[in-house]
C-alpha cells in the first residue's frame, strides 16, 4: 500500500524498484497487489451475515468465533459457503466483532455447618442423556439502585435450559422453594430427577427439603469440603448472564430491582432458552435441542 501511494499506483515507474528493494517486496508481489486492491472483499457477504446475526439480539455481540461459526451453520445463508472457525475469527477481527470476557462472578451462598447434608450424586459429571435427568441450581446477587436483587435458577444439564426461575430482594430459603415450585409447574416430569446444589443454608433448610420431597426429586449437594467445581455448571451460567447481559451494557446500580427483573426474565425465557447459540448443544439453543430430542422419540415410536 505504501509503495502504491508513493508511486501513484505504479504510474511513477522509476521509483518502483527503489521502494520494493528498500522494503523487501518483490515487484511481482507489488503488481499482484495493484491487480487485487480494487476488487471487492471476497468475504463481504459473509461479514454482512455476521453483522446481521449480532444485530438480531443485543446479547449476540458476545459471540466468539465458535458460537459465530455455529450460528452461521444454523442460519445457512443461501449461496454463501461457511469457512473454517479460523477464517470466521479473522473476519470477525476485520469487522470489529471481537469479544473479550471482563469479570468473573463470586458465589454468595454460605454453608450451614450444623445442617444435615445430602450425598453428592453428580460428582462433577454434568452430562445428561435426556431432559429432566440431572438439574443444577444456585443463586446470584446483582446490585440495583434501590437494593440488591437475588436471582435463583434451575438449569437442566441435558440442554442447559432454564426450567425454573425466581427473583427477590432477599436470599432466604423461600426464594429457592419458589424456584423449585416454578420449575415443577412448568415441567411436572421432573419428579425423580437429580437436583444438585451447593451446601448453602438455603438448600439444607427444612423448608427446601420438604419441597424436594413433595415433588419427588432426588437432592444432591457438593461433596464434603467441596469446591466451586462441584457446581461448576451453575457458576458458568451466572458468568454467562453477567458477561453477556450486564457487564459493559447496563449500570445495574442505576436500575431499579423491578427493571432488573424484567431484563433478566426476558434474557432467560426469551433469549437464552430459545435463541442463544449454545456451544455445548452443538450450536443449538436449548429448546431447539429439546424439541429435536422429543421429535426423535416420536419418530422412533
Amino acid at each position: 500500500m505504501f509503495i502504491a501511494i508513493k508511486t501513484e499506483d505504479g504510474t511513477i515507474k522509476g521509483k518502483i524498484s527503489f521502494y520494493c528493494k528498500s522494503l523487501g517486496v518483490s515487484r511481482q508481489a507489488f503488481h499482484n497487489y495493484l491487480k487485487s486492491k480494487d476488487k471487492p472483499w471476497k468475504y463481504q457477504s459473509l461479514a454482512e451475515v455476521m453483522l446481521s446475526i449480532c444485530a438480531e439480539d443485543e446479547c449476540n455481540d458476545t459471540y466468539g468465533r465458535v458460537r459465530m461459526h455455529q450460528a452461521l451453520q444454523l442460519k445457512q445463508p443461501e449461496g454463501i459457503p461457511i469457512p473454517s472457525e479460523r477464517t470466521v475469527y479473522r473476519i470477525m477481527e476485520e469487522i470489529g466483532l471481537n469479544h473479550k470476557p471482563k469479570r468473573k462472578p463470586n458465589g454468595i451462598t454460605k454453608a450451614d455447618k450444623e445442617a444435615r447434608k445430602s450425598e453428592d450424586l453428580i460428582k462433577r459429571d454434568f452430562h445428561a442423556d435426556k431432559p429432566l435427568e440431572k438439574c443444577v441450581t444456585d443463586m446470584t446477587e446483582i446490585k440495583a439502585s434501590n437494593g440488591k436483587l437475588y436471582v435463583s435458577a434451575i438449569f437442566d444439564c441435558y440442554d442447559l435450559a432454564v426450567i425454573g426461575l425466581a427473583m427477590d430482594t432477599n436470599m432466604k430459603a423461600t426464594l429457592c422453594e419458589k424456584t423449585l415450585e416454578n420449575a415443577y409447574k412448568a415441567y411436572p416430569a421432573m419428579g425423580g430427577c437429580i437436583l444438585h446444589s451447593d451446601r448453602g443454608s438455603q438448600y439444607t433448610s427444612e423448608l427446601y427439603r420438604k419441597a424436594i420431597q413433595k415433588y419427588g426429586i432426588r437432592q444432591s449437594m457438593n461433596s464434603a469440603g467441596g469446591r466451586c467445581h462441584d457446581n461448576a455448571r451453575c457458576e458458568s451460567m451466572w458468568g454467562r448472564l453477567k458477561e453477556e447481559l450486564l457487564y459493559g451494557r447496563y449500570d445495574t446500580e442505576k436500575l431499579s430491582v423491578e427493571e432488573l427483573k424484567t431484563i433478566i426474565w426476558r434474557y432467560y425465557n426469551s433469549y437464552w432458552n430459545n435463541r442463544r447459540i449454545c456451544t455445548a448443544n452443538g450450536g443449538l439453543p436449548p429448546m431447539v435441542k429439546r424439541k429435536q430430542y422429543y421429535s426423535s422419540l416420536a419418530d422412533a415410536a
